[in-house]
């Protein structure tokens, strides 16, 4: 198992990582060895490169062959997704096409070659994607073709189709985040980096997406109404207002809040499993990846809480306040220090008045407990300089990954205007799994 302290012994590789990260050359990545990948997954890593560059330093950083596996598991379903945004695409093509995916991975010649979308070249080359596929070992290519399988059957079910309930935004949210957590889970357990129990336990994977996904389809409401979308589960905020649009009207405001503040007290539920989900985790960097997102979501809810201006506009938090936790998300102890920090801070706005007042505390209390088993404050700032210095070059990494990804996945979402736009797989920034 690597830490990151093990990093010392590779000083290219944390120089490299730092000119990355701090606004170097652009095509300075963590370094692959060349020689030893074939020709056609040195073109893979070159199209996570193009269609995310900055993910792309993500997934290098992974350890030993899961970043392979993670690379493609990345790219086919960002082939996936491509299919689903595609407006040109009819509905007669896209459905069946949607719910074929996964087998056009066993179809060496598969392609589709009338795609109008930016990353069309993941779909005009898919053999090359496709065969990197069948290269990996199976217990790899079973978990990226059933996960596949799984959200191409999800994508065609919302393509049409409203959030109304509470229970359908929970199964919306796992097609499209969800399953994400549950095949990267898989992955990792199959990488052998983690143990089986990590892979097995769905459910605390799913709640590892949703608790994202949410708190994304919460921030954004002032974003999705101008691009035409809606998220919000109608069972809530009908109970509020006549049309999900009327919570962004002056008069409307207090119930707005109140609405949100149900909404972001039903995504607190999930975290009492992004802690048990985490603390199982053992190498350094998949803890690194699944926890920095986990944090910038929690900060991301404390700061929409009881706001109004989440109807004026996007609530962002400090890219310094960013940096910092991602600097803190290196261990359990910290990441639940972050955690009682930040619903300490939503205890201390909930209103009186508040309809959801009860079950807010609720549910903080549960957290609470969890995260100060001993009733006592976790330091935050406990690391040797050493490791805190590495700590800060992966900050400094994911910030500009988290930022890439935020401009990445508004430019997709303002093109398309199906219901299910919001296919960001890999989840958009303050929220990425």
């Amino acid at each position: 198992m690597e830490r990151v302290g093990s990093w010392l012994g590779r000083p290219r590789e944390l120089y490299n990582l730092l000119r990355f990260k701090l606004g170097g050359s652009a095509a300075v990545m963590p370094p692959l060895d060349q020689d030893a990948l074939s020709d056609s997954l040195q073109t893979c890593y070159r199209y996570l490169s193009q269609t995310s560059r900055s993910f792309a330093a993500v997934i290098r950083a992974l350890d030993g062959e899961l970043r392979h596996a993670v690379c493609i598991f990345y790219l086919v379903l960002r082939a996936l997704d491509t299919v689903e945004d595609d407006m040109t695409i009819s509905l007669e093509t896209k459905v069946p096409m949607l719910h074929d995916f996964h087998s056009y991975l066993y179809q060496p010649d598969w392609r589709y070659l009338e795609s109008k979308e930016k990353d069309k070249q993941v779909l005009e080359d898919f053999p090359t994607i496709s065969l990197e596929f069948r290269n990996l070992a199976k217990v790899y290519r079973d978990v990226i073709a059933d996960i596949c399988h799984k959200m191409g059957a999800g994508m065609a079910e919302f393509l049409e189709k409203k959030v109304e309930s509470q229970q359908e935004w929970d199964k919306y949210c796992h097609y499209v985040a969800g399953l994400v957590g549950i095949g990267l889970s898989r992955l990792f357990s199959a990488s052998e980096l983690e143990d089986p129990i990590v892979g097995q336990d769905t459910e605390l994977a799913n709640s590892m997406g949703l608790f994202l996904q949410k708190t994304n389809i919460i921030r954004d409401y002032a974003e999705d109404q101008l691009e035409g979308r809606e998220f919000w589960p109608r069972e809530v905020w009908s109970r509020y207002v006549k049309k999900l649009s009327d919570l962004a009207k002056p008069e409307n405001i207090d119930v707005a809040v109140q609405c949100m503040n149900e909404l972001i007290t039903n995504a607190l539920h999930h975290v009492p499993d992004v802690l048990t989900y985490l603390s199982r985790l053992k190498n350094q960097s998949v803890f690194n990846f699944c926890a920095i997102p986990q944090v910038m979501a929690i900060a991301t809810l404390a700061a929409c809480y009881n706001n109004k201006q989440v109807f004026r506009g996007v609530v962002k938090i400090r890219k310094g306040q960013a940096v910092t936790l991602m600097m803190d998300a290196t261990n359990i102890q910290a990441v639940k220090a972050v955690m009682y920090q930040y619903v300490e801070e939503i205890y201390q706005k909930v209103p009186s008045t508040d309809p959801s007042s009860n079950k807010t505390q609720q549910i903080i209390v549960s957290i609470r407990a969890m995260s100060l088993p001993n009733g006592t404050m976790v330091s935050r700032n406990h690391c040797s300089p050493i490791y805190l210095s590495c700590a800060m070059i992966l900050a400094a990494l994911s910030w500009q990954y988290l930022s890439a990804m935020s401009k990445a996945s508004e430019d997709q979402c303002s093109r398309s205007s199906q219901p299910a736009s919001r296919e960001c797989h890999f989840l958009r920034p303050s929220q990425e799994f």
